[in-house]
């Protein structure tokens, strides 16, 4: 079946470009639109296509994509390159000249020139110029190199050499591929094409290949630094390579094996059959020598053909120590999610609101960011979102960043070699990222994470790759990122105490987790829930029930779960207000705490201005059809109603609303629902005939 692929991009001929790469190799399995940010027709585009291809810059401008991507929609970012004969072109320009590169924006400059000097341009002295920045000395440059950005090169060059639009790199072709279930698309010759004819970011690694992709070279490179035993054979079943690791278990020279049949040297391991067959023999334990091992085989398939197979060899002790450890290290540390939107207890529309996002959420690989009060119970909600997810049979993984040092939290997160510092374990130790491979890493409170580690978390979700404290070599990490704060990023950002970058990587898919105080009807349920799980029997009096219903609950779930554990205490099986603990500061809900901004009752609770009426009635109306009104909304309302009313004004009035308990004002694109008190106060007013 056909599928419909769309392209996002900052500027509109670049993905336009990309878009016709993506037809040309996909053909008539898909159907193909390109849609712009800086021309605005993504603003227009239908919410109906199968996967969802993002450049970069794209994803930079628009910060939170699902705005214009659905939630459960497929998405992926495309990261582009050069073909091969650009590169062999500007790999053969005299060294040491004065090159002056030129593109759309200082980014993309930086980013163009990283991407040449990756891929083995890096004779040339570059500097970097695009539209604003100061005008250069044209003197001073041997030559100018633009993609296809001639338009804006500085008069005066002396030769300009135009390497044309970027193109997808493989990997993103690779990966456009698997998602939409093309995989027979790798093995076509045009696919095979593509890949000889653009650029991979691996200059170094293909002078180490320069003999040829002969089986015996890549095995050559692989073998020696894998802990476990390893041996090649070619199609006829003859050994070819073998690993110091194999000697040491199975006692046999590897230079006495080579070019003789496996199964003369290695008769314990089922190479014959693997080659017969043409497929995998699944791991068995054998016995060779008074050695018990475990062996596995797979075979080396190219062209349709088998070409060869090769074997892992480990002690069976040491298999067994290994996932025996790892077990043990798991249970240990509990890194297993515990409860499932199922443990939620509450009915209020708020907090089924909640649970359905966070369902839909829940089944992408995309960051989620929980957003809450102190004590609404965002860890619970980061187990649930990890058990409803396809990592639910994968670890997960906790970590509150503001309760530990920033070298300790660094080390937890990352691991550490040994010797990396005083005191590190012998043999080093694994970190909570390489722990929750394949699962869930959730950050509790990131917002106390210093900047620098802010930096390298920000590396973790874009490569998807860490480095091990003292360490100097990359381990590849596939984890899904849950994080929660109870602080205002935004204002964060703006004070330069949390980076931009990572907040809009965070921010991907936010919710907010209704305070108690919003949850109208789930107090009772709460109070019972809790009681039943400490076994205790005690009821409310009429008053005391009351007075916790119009309490404000700053510390939501955690303070009210307190409060009836002190109940359990007090001995009495009717409790009244006064069992209160001691500590027990009772605040009517709806008004600000004492002495605080706004302590007096803001008039528009009794005696609504016309604006303030209008803002409410339109508030009123959207809670009625179970939804939110974001503030833009409010105001164009106003306007097309004839009110002179501001977006100041309207701030203002939203503002003086949230003090006085009758609205939630929610952060980001959250918008403004009425509160429990609000609905009261709308009805009131409805009534009166006044909204």
């Amino acid at each position: 079946m056909k599928k419909n692929v769309a392209v996002i991009s900052l500027d509109a001929y670049a993905g336009q470009f990309y878009a016709q790469q993506v037809q040309k190799l996909f053909g008539d399995r898909i159907a193909v639109c390109s849609y712009s940010v800086r021309d605005g027709s993504v603003e227009h585009m239908p919410r109906k296509y199968d996967l969802y291809m993002v450049t970069t810059d794209a994803f930079d401008s628009l910060g939170d994509m699902h705005r214009y991507v659905p939630i459960d929609g497929e998405m992926m970012e495309i990261h582009v390159t050069l073909r091969w004969d650009v590169v062999h072109r500007l790999q053969a320009l005299p060294a040491g000249k004065k090159v002056l590169f030129v593109n759309l924006s200082d980014k993309m400059c930086r980013e163009a020139v990283t991407r040449l000097n990756q891929l083995g341009v890096n004779q040339l002295d570059f500097d970097l110029y695009h539209p604003g920045a100061p005008e250069p000395d044209m003197s001073q440059y041997d030559f100018v190199i633009t993609p296809q950005e001639t338009r804006y090169v500085p008069a005066g060059a002396r030769e300009i050499i135009d390497i044309g639009q970027r193109v997808c790199d493989s990997s993103t072709m690779i990966e456009a591929a698997l998602r939409l279930g093309f995989e027979e698309l790798l093995e076509t010759p045009e696919f095979e094409q593509y890949q000889r004819d653009v650029a991979a970011n691996t200059y170094s690694f293909d002078r180490v290949f320069a003999r040829g992709l002969r089986l015996e070279s890549q095995f050559e490179i692989l073998m020696e630094i894998l802990d476990e035993g390893i041996v090649g054979v070619n199609e006829r079943g003859e050994v070819f390579a073998s690993n110091h690791k194999l000697e040491e278990i199975t006692g046999i020279p590897g230079a006495r094996a080579l070019q003789r049949p496996a199964a003369e040297v290695y008769p314990f391991v089922p190479f014959a059959r693997c080659l017969a067959e043409r497929a995998p023999q699944p791991a068995q334990v054998v016995s060779a020598n008074g050695v018990n091992m475990n062996v596995a085989v797979a075979p080396v398939l190219r062209g349709g053909a088998c070409i060869g197979a090769f074997a892992t060899v480990q002690r069976f002790s040491d298999a067994e120590n290994r996932q025996n450890e790892l077990r043990s290290q798991l249970l240990h540390k509990g890194y297993r999610a515990k409860y499932t939107f199922d443990d939620v207890v509450g009915q209020s529309p708020a907090i089924r609101r909640c649970i359905t996002i966070l369902k839909k959420m829940s089944l992408t690989q995309l960051p989620v960011l929980l957003i809450g009060e102190t004590g609404t119970g965002k860890e619970l909600f980061a187990h649930a979102v990890h058990n409803a997810s396809p990592r639910a049979n994968g670890p997960f993984v906790a970590i509150n960043c503001a309760a530990m040092p920033e070298n300790l939290l660094e080390s937890e997160l990352f691991g550490y070699e040994e010797g990396a510092f005083t005191g590190a374990r012998k043999g080093g130790k694994p970190g909570l990222f390489e722990f929750a491979h394949k699962g869930t890493l959730f950050l509790d409170e990131v917002e106390g994470m210093s900047t620098a580690l802010q930096c390298k978390l920000l590396r973790v979700l874009q490569e998807r790759e860490i480095m091990r404290v003292g360490g100097n070599r990359i381990v590849s990490v596939d984890v899904r990122i849950v994080a929660a704060t109870n602080e205002n990023l935004d204002k964060m950002v703006e004070e330069g105490t949390f980076r931009r970058d990572l907040y809009y990587r965070l921010n991907t898919l936010p919710v907010l987790i209704p305070p108690l105080r919003e949850r109208e009807g789930d107090l009772l349920l709460l109070i019972d829930h809790f009681r039943k799980g400490i076994g205790a029997s005690f009821t409310l009096s009429p008053e005391l029930e009351r007075l916790l219903l119009t309490h404000q609950w700053r510390g939501n779930i955690r303070e009210l779960r307190n409060v009836v554990e002190y109940f359990s205490y007090t001995g009495s099986p009717v409790v009244g207000p006064e069992e209160l603990p001691p500590t027990f500061h009772y605040l009517p809900a709806g008004l600000p705490e004492a002495g605080g901004a706004g302590a007096q009752p803001p008039r528009l609770a009794d005696c609504p201005q016309e604006d303030e009426r209008f803002v409410l009635s339109r508030l009123y109306q959207a809670d009625r059809e179970g939804r939110s009104l974001g503030r833009d909304a409010i105001l164009a309302a106003a306007k097309a109603a004839g009110l002179p009313c501001s977006q100041q004004e309207v701030r203002r009035i939203l503002s003086a609303l949230d003090q006085a308990g009758l609205a939630r004002v929610s952060r980001g694109r959250g918008g403004t629902r009425l509160t429990p008190a609000g609905r009261a106060l709308c009805r009131r007013l409805e009534t009166e005939e006044k909204l």
